[in-house]
């Protein structure tokens, strides 16, 4: 969708630091009235359920805000469809339910119904891409060469390599997650890379466009870099660990 905006603020994955949020969102308040939020508002930091309450009451300040699915999103909402239970657990889900004071015991009925009501219908109802004047907006990236109105949503919330080290240009730059580049925000012609890691130590960053200032804060470590399969450094002073396109397209298409 497409908005009309004179100034736009960006903000990273959150990742249940509700410390360090609280602490961003007072730099950023009175720079703008467009807010953006890229998703991963919960797993693997303490606080899940406090980062959401603070986000839902920003909404009320600031109507003019969007909230973008994140990967870590959508790993929720398909435990509580009773789907990939352990997947979810692992990822950081342990730390959620504890936010929230459910069991990891509790089945995905059981966690659905201990949810705030005003939770849940946030978590189900989050846009996979944005757009406005400056930019477009997304969790993961796109798929190079496909148009906004066909990127598949498994693109959008998982993809690493493919889009991170493409040429491609979209028309505007994209403004992205997940891919975390824990020195300094990814700036390149064509995409804009800000999670700088803030859940393992490294900071929470926003970004005002069209000037692409940067604000962040430092954060305490909460969570050691995942285990997964795939794994490379050093890509343009990132990190990134593989989710090939090519089994995504295989999976989803």
């Amino acid at each position: 969708m497409l908005v009309d905006a004179a100034k736009t603020c960006v903000i990273g994955d959150i990742h249940g630091c509700s410390d360090v949020l609280a602490e961003l969102l007072p730099l950023l308040e009175s720079r703008t009235e467009y807010f953006v939020f890229l998703g991963d508002y919960i797993d693997r930091g303490p606080d899940s359920k406090g980062v959401i309450d603070l986000l839902l009451d920003f909404r009320k300040r600031h109507p003019r805000t969007v909230f973008l699915m994140g990967n870590h999103e959508m790993m929720l909402l398909e435990y509580l469809q009773g789907n990939d239970e352990e997947f979810f657990l692992n990822a950081g889900g342990r730390e959620t339910l504890a936010s929230y004071g459910i069991s990891v015991d509790a089945g995905s009925a059981e966690v659905e119904a201990q949810l705030p009501p005003e939770h849940l219908h946030f978590f189900k109802n989050l846009p996979i891409l944005w757009e406005d004047q400056h930019a477009i907006y997304v969790h993961a990236g796109l798929e190079p060469g496909v148009h906004l109105s066909r990127q598949l949503a498994a693109c959008c919330l998982w993809i690493r390599d493919e889009f991170i080290r493409c040429q491609h240009r979209f028309g505007k730059p994209v403004v992205f997650g997940h891919t975390v580049f824990i020195k300094k925000p990814l700036v390149q012609r064509n995409k804009i890379g800000i999670d700088t890691g803030a859940v393992y130590g490294g900071r929470l960053t926003a970004m005002l466009l069209p000037e692409r200032e940067f604000i962040s804060v430092a954060a305490p470590k909460r969570s050691d870099w995942p285990e997964l399969s795939g794994e490379e450094e050093g890509v343009v002073e990132g990190r990134t660990w593989g989710f090939g396109l090519g089994k995504l397209l295989r999976l989803f298409r």
